[in-house]
């Protein structure tokens, strides 16, 4: 029955919720004075929330792990709105020395920071060790995200210092993240045991670890009292690219009849594109979320997360292990 539990009304004091689009809460916003970094961005949820900042005025960045991707995407956008303001620039969340190397570009450019939008992730594929040597969906999702995140955080805190803009990081997880388990999480003999290893479950894990993060990292910009907050989100069940590896998914042709005929019974549970992405630019760009932090979201609400995720013990431990792996993984240089 707890599947159930996924689609029970909740509140939607924002006047939003489960069919509302990235375009309708964003409706009215001008973000022209505004720069984002959109990871994720050259397909489904990613690219539209990169298309709808842009639509805003917002300046968006999309870090690509190949060209020719980004500047598709780029193009597609500009089709539809000329004025759209994006780049793009390589940056390979799997490795620790890509995303390095894509921060050292962006300063170097001397843009301004406003939004982070840590969107991109892998779901559920065979266990792989990334370059740097850790279970790939923990180093796409997790740690990736955290090393980006960490290195763009001066230059978040200095943008809001002068700009008087409050900046906002935002970590798209899931609402999976229930089914993590964060000792396990917080284990790096248990992350990259291949013995232990279940593609679901380390799914879920790392949806946990983008919440850990979030709510840690929130922790830590208010004692610190940075004008940034940090927010997560479950963007909905949405079919796009993400669930290409997944056991059972992976075997079906979304173009086909059985295609279609579970679309017809699962549109009451299942998102657009354009709604998926409507959590994210909420937290993004609407201004009911000024001086927000540390919270969770779903449909445009805030809603309940993992009880021991709102605790600080697993998110110190986490953030004091991911942070020693970015600082020995020996290709992280």
């Amino acid at each position: 029955m707890a599947i159930f539990k996924w689609f029970r009304k909740h509140s939607t004091s924002s006047g939003f919720g489960f069919r509302s689009t990235a375009e309708q809460v964003t409706e009215g916003v001008d973000g022209s004075s505004l720069t984002a970094v959109v990871t994720g961005a050259t397909s489904g949820i990613g690219k539209e929330t990169a298309r709808v900042l842009a639509l805003r005025g917002v300046k968006v960045v999309i870090p690509v792990r190949k060209i020719d991707s980004g500047s598709t995407v780029k193009k597609s956008i500009l089709e539809q709105n000329p004025d759209a303001k994006i780049d793009v620039m390589e940056m390979d969340l799997t490795s620790l020395k890509s995303v390095k190397s894509f921060v050292h570009t962006f300063q170097l450019s001397n843009r301004p920071l406003n939004i982070l939008i840590n969107n991109a992730g892998i779901m559920a594929g065979p266990f792989t060790l990334s370059e740097d040597r850790i279970e790939l969906q923990f180093a796409t999702n997790h740690l990736g995200h955290f090393l980006l995140t960490n290195m763009l955080l001066d230059k978040m805190k200095n943008t809001a210092k002068e700009t008087g803009i409050q900046g906002r990081i935002v970590n798209v997880s899931s609402r999976t993240h229930h089914y993590g388990d964060p000792s396990s999480l917080c284990d790096l003999n248990h992350v990259n045991d291949p013995s232990k290893y279940n593609s679901y479950k380390a799914y879920c894990n790392s949806k946990l670890a983008n919440l850990l993060h979030s709510n840690e990292l929130a922790r830590r910009l208010q004692e610190e009292g940075a004008n940034v907050t940090a927010n997560s989100l479950h963007p909905g069940v949405i079919l796009t690219r993400i669930t290409r590896l997944t056991p059972l998914l992976r075997f079906f042709d979304f173009r086909s009849p059985i295609s279609s005929t579970l679309a017809v019974f699962g549109k009451p549970f299942f998102k657009t594109i354009p709604q998926g992405a409507s959590t994210t630019c909420y937290l993004a760009l609407h201004p009911n979320l000024k001086d927000v932090s540390g919270k969770y979201f779903l449909d445009c609400n805030e809603g309940n997360s993992k009880e021991i995720a709102n605790g600080m013990e697993f998110g110190r431990k986490l953030w004091d292990l991911s942070l020693d792996l970015v600082n020995k993984c020996k290709n992280a240089a």
